[in-house]
């Protein structure tokens, strides 16, 4: 062979080994990625190509699939699809998806590992694949009275309902709220646009992913702060706290809501009663910044608050600031200042004092099942912290009851039923007495045994509501519709 044939044949030889090495990089080494890959069309129109599987409230899907035209054969459809969606979010042939629908997209497409003995039957059986099932801790009844609450008063807002004993989400809505079946298809991503730019914020999940000023409600956790530290004693002793409060450093004087209340130098317990700010200012800059905040974080303010192992529950940080002078210490005992939390987060203040001090991890999702109803995974309840000791908790159980009985939060009373709660009116925006407040309510309720099988936090939004100033506070709007979502788990 002459000279040039040899250069050519050793050429074309590298080129053959290049293509075997770039055919075999992309099947094993890249394949992974390229399935993956969202703007794969091939693996789209597979994982379109069967029925998905469902997410289980009470028992029964709240989800389906429906067969269309096309290359994409079947789409999601979701049922009471407004009031279930910051829990299922959504799954489009066209947008991708979002909560449980994404977080679990590959156990309901029938992808997850888990599955592979299913798939493999399913090829020699010649049965249509389907994939699993997510069974959530939702107590329907709770929902919609969760969901009905805020839509009879067309207002911005947020419930959440947890079962203090195990840390079960009972309940999770926000409204204005939006149906996932509105954009499932290939072609709906126009209407998603429409809601993505709806000033109302429909697709938002105020339960989890917003943070505000908790208000007076954050007022428990002071007062858990300050008998925890040994600030505080005897919730039935004076404090001392003058009424109006000078701030520290300050001129500045705060007031007391609520017109003829027996706020000055009131005990912690009419403090409560009354949502008296000049015991809670004082309180809060007499535990101090540091202590302040190491009972803060021990109900989960600072850090997620969820767990990997539950891999659910994505919720924004509440935050107790670090860095604070006095004047801005003070004001955090009444829920203002930098302060923030999510609805979620109150809502684990109120379950953890219910539960005797102890925070149970919140989780959505009890179990993970394949389409043979097999059990895939089970999450059992899980300890994230002892926030309070247990007579603290008693104590502030106790402020909670009276307030429910003979204070601010009478909306709650149930009958026949211990209830206890607090309300909270909060002040916001760069100039607070431009903005319209934002109206809060933290409650629970206790069984005959002195267990908590409920407590909820409900957030209210006035700005949009064709109500006077004067009618926004927390017992007024949150109060009924708290009890109403506790009548719905106690069975009242």
């Amino acid at each position: 062979m002459n000279r040039p044939l040899r250069h050519i044949a050793v050429f074309c030889g590298a080129l053959v080994l290049a293509l075997l090495v770039r055919v075999t990089w992309v099947q094993f080494v890249q394949g992974d990625e390229l399935a993956d890959d969202p703007h794969n069309r091939r693996v789209k129109i597979e994982a379109f190509s069967y029925p998905r599987g469902n997410i289980i409230v009470g028992g029964q899907p709240i989800t389906g699939s429906v067969a269309t035209s096309g290359d994409f054969k079947y789409k999601r459809t979701y049922k009471d699809g407004p009031m279930y969606a910051p829990i299922t979010g959504f799954a489009s042939q066209g947008i991708g998806s979002s909560f449980l629908e994404g977080i679990y997209n590959k156990l309901l497409s029938g992808k997850d590992d888990r599955l592979a003995l299913n798939r493999a039957k399913d090829i020699l059986t010649g049965e249509k694949p389907r994939g699993g099932d997510v069974l959530t801790t939702i107590n329907p009844k709770a929902q919609k009275a969760a969901y009905k609450g805020l839509t009879d008063l067309n207002a911005k807002g947020a419930v959440v309902a947890l079962d203090p004993r195990n840390g079960n989400v009972l309940a999770m809505a926000s409204t204005p709220s939006y149906d996932p079946s509105a954009f499932a298809g290939i072609l709906d991503g126009e209407k998603f646009t429409q809601l993505d730019k709806d000033k109302s914020k429909p697709l938002n999940n105020r339960a989890l992913r917003e943070t505000y000023a908790p208000g007076s409600t954050f007022k428990i956790l002071t007062a858990a702060a300050a008998l925890e530290h040994g600030v505080i004693d005897d919730i039935d002793t004076k404090t001392g706290a003058p009424a109006p409060y000078q701030l520290p450093l300050s001129s500045v004087k705060v007031g007391n809501d609520v017109a003829g209340a027996p706020c000055d130098k009131a005990s912690l317990k009419t403090g409560m009663q009354w949502s008296c700010n000049n015991v809670f200012l004082d309180t809060a800059l007499k535990v101090g910044k540091d202590k302040m905040r190491e009972t803060a974080e021990k109900f989960g303010f600072n850090a997620d608050v969820y767990d990997e192992a539950f891999g659910d529950l994505k919720a924004s940080k509440s935050l107790y600031p670090e860095k604070l002078d006095k004047p801005a210490t003070a004001l955090t005992g009444m829920g203002q200042g930098s302060l923030t939390s999510t609805p979620m987060q109150m809502a684990m203040v109120a379950a953890a004092l219910a539960n005797d001090g102890k925070l149970m991890m919140p989780h959505l999702v009890d179990e993970l099942r394949g389409p043979d109803l097999s059990t895939i995974q089970k999450f059992e309840p899980k300890l994230k912290s002892q926030a309070v000791s247990a007579d603290t908790a008693k104590k502030v159980q106790q402020m909670m009851e009276y307030t429910v009985e003979e204070g601010t939060a009478d909306k709650a009373k149930i009958d026949g039923v211990t209830v206890g709660g607090k309300t909270g009116t909060a002040q916001h925006g760069a100039n607070v007495n431009d903005e319209r407040p934002y109206a809060w309510f933290v409650s629970y309720a206790k069984q005959s045994d002195g267990s908590s099988p409920v407590a909820v936090a409900v957030f209210v939004d006035p700005k949009d509501m064709d109500i006077p100033r004067a009618e926004i506070a927390g017992g007024k709007l949150g109060g009924p519709i708290a009890k109403q979502v506790m009548q719905a788990v106690l069975g009242k």
